[in-house]
Formats: C-alpha cells, sequence, structure tokens
C-alpha cells in the first residue's frame, strides 16, 4: 500500500495556523496588558506626587529626549548643547509650551516648561 504524501504537508501546515492564530491571540492580550500597565503607572505617580518634577534632567529625560537626545546633541529635534546662546529663557518657555516648526505643542506643563527653559538657557 502506497502512503499519501500530501496528508502529512497538510496536517503540518494546519498545525501551523493554528500555532500562529494562537501566538497572535496571546500577543494582543501581552500588548493590551503592557499598554494598560503604562497607564497605571503614570496615574500612580502622578497621584503620589500630585506636583510636576523640579529636576530639569528627569523633565527632558521624559519629554524631550527621543528628539533631542540625551545629551542635547539633536537627532529628530535640533541640537540644544547651546540653545541658550541662540533663546533667552521666555522664548524657551513659550517653544516647550506653545511648540514651534516640527515641535508639537503641549509637550511639557507650564511649570515644567519654566524648570527647562531656566535650565536650557543657561546652555550656552
Amino acid at each position: 500500500m502506497k502512503k499519501n504524501p500530501v496528508i502529512p504537508f497538510a496536517i503540518i501546515a494546519v498545525i501551523g495556523v493554528l500555532l500562529v492564530i494562537v501566538i497572535s491571540a496571546v500577543g494582543i492580550g501581552q500588548r493590551n496588558d503592557i499598554a494598560d500597565e503604562g497607564n497605571d503607572e503614570a496615574t500612580e505617580e502622578e497621584s503620589q506626587d500630585g506636583e510636576t518634577s523640579d529636576d530639569p534632567e528627569e523633565i527632558f529625560e521624559s519629554n524631550c529626549a527621543s528628539c533631542h537626545g540625551a545629551d542635547l546633541s539633536g537627532g529628530a529635534g535640533p541640537d540644544l548643547t547651546k540653545v541658550g546662546s541662540d533663546h533667552s529663557e521666555e522664548e524657551i518657555h513659550d517653544i516647550a509650551v506653545n511648540g514651534t516648526g516640527s515641535m508639537p505643542p503641549g509637550m511639557a506643563t507650564d511649570e515644567e516648561a519654566e524648570v527647562l527653559a531656566k535650565w536650557l538657557s543657561e546652555k550656552k
């Protein structure tokens, strides 16, 4: 009796498709859990403090470093290593709150922008 060579391949294909579906469902659940966890942490931080950080480097790291680089050297956003020689503290505050060019508004609260502006205006 001759075996049909297609049947083992069909079984493997069906098992593979089912495995992909199961792994995708697990991944979607994990993605949602991770997103929810991030929201919970932000809420916990806000409720514990109730106020903004007064550490300009911490504010910069959480709000600005992704575009301007952790060392202020730039990236998607411009280099800020000597921003104080180009802009006054008030101008920096205005840019942090209202945005400019490709930088969107609202990247920092008024209080955070005040702390950042003072710190960045000293970079000359």
